[in-house]
């Protein structure tokens, strides 16, 4: 594999953007695009589901005796009921965010904002690491929900935990100027600055008043870093050889824990940290020749960061092991700020975009997750033990034992999940598998040697308490070739995406078989490029492109939120935001515009309190994504010269990455 380098792009973010748009996988496996396609049937066209504008691509074939049908017949969802109450806000980008009309949209914290008790104020222009470890960090991702007391449903007092992902030097620091060559401008001092904004943060919050506030002086107040937060490896790779540095002969101790995307809380009140793109952070050829397969397989080296210069863990010519220490789920007690973080092995190493659970009929903890590169697969584990509701205690190492799964998606709308365990099938020795520790090292090696189905982008997987469902963002795959079209496979050069929902045979999330389908397809259904599939009841505002993250609120309706990249112009021409998405009845896959992000943020971590009448989302790098297509600004954004100031727009301060708090301004619940 030849050696890549951010040099070549403006900015880290379409650097990033690029290493997921590339593919790693050698699998020739059918594409889920491949089946989506031929899944089109004379049901989903009469019922009005799928876009006019797609039916066009397929006029040669004999279905578009049934596409004039379904262009002329009445839709079957005419005068469908909404299950949601709000006016929607119109597509757009600017320098500010938009909510919905009698909402509220405040922010609750701001990269650098205080989190522990001793945090001292945030000084843009004088940061340093350790001011940085008690700040809030860079670039908040997921966002997740702990009542106070714990246990209670408490929907007005909790604690927040919040994913760091990522940093963008040429915002954060003043005369840095834009994307730097080899780094030319990094200093040890920066370098660590980035690994202590990097992690998580764990803050306490209240509404009071109406208005929410960060607790001032808690203790449960926390800052996870990749810095110099100690970590415990367990489960069945813990202390495997593969694993040994230099540092940690022992394999059990590893230090941080980096690009944090989605996650999820468990049922007793944990938080689970994703290690997506840790590739990025590696650079240096390796010095173990048996582990270069395996890194190339997980894009690694990536030479996003220069840490490497600095602190050798990140030089694969000192420390080729290192590695195989990231990629997996990080578990943090955030109800009690002295317990160490542990890396659930179990769970398997792959770019984890997130890992929301449910428990299952049988009381088994089912967590989902997906890996985030085009043409990689879509994962579950089951737990071996049952969740005890009634001690925390018992549920410790609940998640070291239990069976990993990959999906394999059929045409007939039939999915089966195949186990990764050691032994069956190709999973031996003579593949290089020579225990479980070894094919969750190389989870993504493992699954396609299953035949695991690969899909375009698979981030967020939300499972529904209320109907049993479980949602699939699929965000886009712009490498499908042109060579693959015909009648049952016309959507090339996917640059919208598609939501897949899984329904788990009889209810059970542990079966080994579900069946599938497609709720939408997205992108512009006026556009006949995009063969986009929605309700036609979805009014001009409510289709989006590039679903990334959800959530399901207390009701169980559908809420998704997009990242388009550098991409935005070309995939919908407006700002990510977030979207209600209707999954019931006959007005199924009926989109509504609700929250609007500034230019170049993107939209993350939705997340409702346990009434409905909060929802908290994470405003992700401000004037990075896309600028140069901004009218007016057209160029890369710096520290000096930002497309937007959101925030503060303060003229003395960069964009900042926040939370922000929605609300109702007559106090009811969020959609109506």
């Amino acid at each position: 594999m030849s050696q890549r380098s951010s040099d070549r792009f403006s900015s880290r973010a379409e650097y990033f953007e690029t290493l997921e748009d590339e593919s790693v996988n050698p699998s020739t496996e059918p594409t889920l695009g491949d089946l989506i396609n031929r899944r089109f049937s004379r049901r989903d066209l009469l019922k009005g589901m799928l876009g006019v504008s797609a039916l066009g691509a397929m006029a040669v074939r004999p279905l578009a005796a049934l596409a004039k049908a379904a262009e002329t017949d009445a839709p079957a969802n005419e005068g469908a009921a909404s299950r949601f109450g709000f006016d929607e806000i119109p597509h757009g980008v600017d320098e500010d965010h938009h909510v919905a009309p009698g909402y509220r949209a405040e922010i609750l914290i701001r990269w650098g904002d205080a989190v522990m008790a001793d945090s001292p104020d945030f000084d843009v222009r004088a940061q340093s690491a350790a001011a940085q470890r008690k700040q809030f960090g860079y670039n908040n991702d997921f966002v997740g929900w702990v009542s106070l007391p714990f246990g209670s449903d408490n929907a007005e007092h909790g604690l927040l935990c919040i994913n760091h992902e990522y940093t963008d030097e040429e915002l954060m620091f003043p005369g840095y100027g834009r994307h730097q060559k080899d780094f030319a401008n990094l200093t040890r001092e920066i370098a660590e600055l980035e690994m202590a904004a990097h992690g998580g943060s764990v803050i306490e919050v209240k509404k009071q008043d109406g208005a929410w506030r960060v607790v001032a002086d808690s203790r449960y107040g926390r800052r996870i870093s990749g810095l110099d937060t100690e970590m415990r490896l367990s489960g069945p790779a813990a202390g495997h050889e593969r694993l040994k540095t230099h540092a940690d002969p022992t394999g059990t101790r590893v230090i941080g824990t980096l690009n944090n995307c989605a996650g999820g809380i468990t049922t007793w009140g944990t938080w689970l940290m994703a290690e997506e793109n840790v590739n990025k952070y590696f650079i240096g050829a390796s010095s173990d020749l048996d582990e270069v397969a395996n890194h190339e397989r997980m894009g690694i080296p990536g030479n996003g960061y220069g840490w490497g210069r600095f602190h050798e863990r990140f030089d694969l010519g000192k420390e080729p092991r290192e590695p195989n220490r990231f990629g997996w789920i990080v578990e943090v007690d955030p109800l009690d700020p002295t317990s160490t973080p542990v890396k659930r092995t179990a769970l398997g190493r792959f770019k984890h975009e997130g890992a929301e659970s449910i428990v299952n009929k049988d009381g088994r903890l089912v967590v989902y997750s997906g890996d985030d590169q085009r043409f990689e697969y879509l994962y579950k584990f089951v737990s071996a033990g049952r969740v005890d509701p009634s001690d925390r205690e018992a549920n410790r190492d609940l998640l070291d034992h239990g069976t990993l799964y990959v999906a394999r998606f059929a045409d007939d709308g039939s999915l089966t999940w195949l186990p990764l365990v050691h032994g069956a099938g190709p999973l031996t020795a003579g593949e290089g598998f020579n225990s479980q520790a070894d094919v969750l090292i190389e989870t993504r090696r493992a699954a396609t040697l299953l035949g695991a189905t690969p899909l375009d982008r698979p981030e967020d997987v939300e499972p529904n308490p209320v109907n049993g469902k479980v949602y699939v963002m699929l965000t886009n795959n712009s490498k499908r070739g042109a060579d693959r079209l015909d009648a049952v496979n016309s959507r090339a050069d996917n640059l919208w995406g598609q939501i897949v929902e899984i329904s788990p045979m009889d209810g059970d999330h542990a079966a080994p078989t579900s069946t599938w389908d497609v709720l939408v397809r997205a992108g512009n259904p006026a556009d006949p490029g995009t063969s986009a599939m929605w309700n036609p009841a979805t009014s001009e505002d409510g289709w989006f492109a590039c679903p990334d993250n959800c959530a399901i609120d207390p009701q169980g309706r559908l809420w998704v939120t997009t990242d388009q990249g550098n991409g935005w112009k070309k995939a919908s021409g407006t700002a990510d935001g977030v979207w209600a998405l209707e999954t019931e009845g006959a007005a199924r896959g009926t989109g509504r515009m609700f929250y609007r992000v500034p230019v170049g943020a993107e939209m993350c971590g939705p997340c409702f309190t346990p009434d409905g009448k909060t929802l908290f989302v994470a405003v992700q790098h401000p004037a990075s994504d896309g600028t140069k297509d901004y009218p007016g600004f057209e160029r890369s954004s710096t520290f000096e010269d930002p497309a937007t100031r959101w925030p503060d727009f303060d003229p003395e301060l960069p964009p900042r990455p926040s939370v922000v708090a929605i609300t109702r301004m007559d106090g009811g619940v969020i959609g109506g």
